[in-house]
């Protein structure tokens, strides 16, 4: 594929997880609840970018080998030709033109990208990355150490204070932005396109748009306080901007969203 002259921005998703309701929304029902594993690909003059990569390939084939007991809440249904780095090779594009990994955070349904993409700098927020190897009891099962303890990974571990941003490309077009609550380090990423103008891709920061709209908090995270104010920061941002607001995992905003290669942001 040709180099893209402008920025431009893809969504697709590693299929989905079966969980509960309770599971996304505390204090919930223990109805069945589906949600889908979304990621995103820019394409940028300056390089590639995936942002989370959904799923790991190995879901497809051997969750349970792959990511033990968590199945038990959480279980992936995806065809392995919907991994990352599958579809980007499926869809004609050079995976060694994907430049920047860029990590919300390390839980399992936002690392299938990690190490995939031989060139890829991978950046993660600090505080993230180093509660992945130490989290708590009750987080522990969130993170495959499978997937981002892998030798010979280029990573970029940078610090954000939560008031900062992280200028990706150097021009505004990604913006990593800290929203801690769902994870220590958890951010979200400001897509600014020619036309179709800002995207906030909230990643984890809200699961739906009832934690969008206050409603209710995710059913996990690890400090409510820091959840409901980034939510808050990121609202504040959407205001001033007139942003499309892409919510981490809503099965009903998903369907109302472009996505694929046909259908994209520009």
């Amino acid at each position: 594929m040709e180099k893209e002259q402008s920025v431009r921005l893809y969504m697709f998703n590693t299929g989905v997880l079966k969980c509960r309701e309770n599971n996304i929304k505390m204090n919930a029902s223990l109805t069945p609840y589906e949600i889908p594993v979304p990621w995103f690909l820019i394409t940028h003059p300056k390089g590639n970018i995936i942002i989370d990569g959904g799923n790991a390939v190995e879901c497809a084939t051997k969750a349970r080998e792959y990511w033990g007991d968590i199945c038990d809440v959480y279980w992936p249904e995806m065809a392995e030709e919907e991994g990352c780095y599958n579809t980007v090779k499926n869809l004609g594009i050079d995976p060694d033109s994907i430049k920047y990994v860029l990590q919300s955070h390390l839980h399992l349904d936002h690392t299938g990208a990690v190490g995939r993409f031989a060139n890829a700098t991978h950046i993660v927020h600090r505080k993230e990355y180093e509660y992945a190897y130490t989290a708590d009891w009750f987080a522990k099962g969130g993170y495959i150490r499978n997937d981002f303890d892998r030798p010979n990974l280029n990573w970029d571990i940078i610090n954000i204070n939560n008031h900062d941003i992280y200028d990706i490309m150097g021009d505004g077009s990604v913006i990593m932005a800290p929203t801690p609550g769902h994870s220590p380090g958890h951010c979200s990423f400001i897509v600014n396109l020619p036309q179709s103008g800002s995207i906030i891709l909230t990643a984890d920061a809200a699961y739906t748009t009832d934690h969008w709209e206050n409603k209710v908090l995710p059913g996990f995270l690890t400090s409510a306080q820091d959840t409901a104010r980034s939510v808050a920061k990121l609202r504040a941002i959407a205001n001033r901007t007139n942003a499309l607001v892409v919510t981490g995992h809503d099965p009903i905003k998903w369907t109302e969203l472009k996505k694929g290669f046909a259908d994209f942001y520009k």
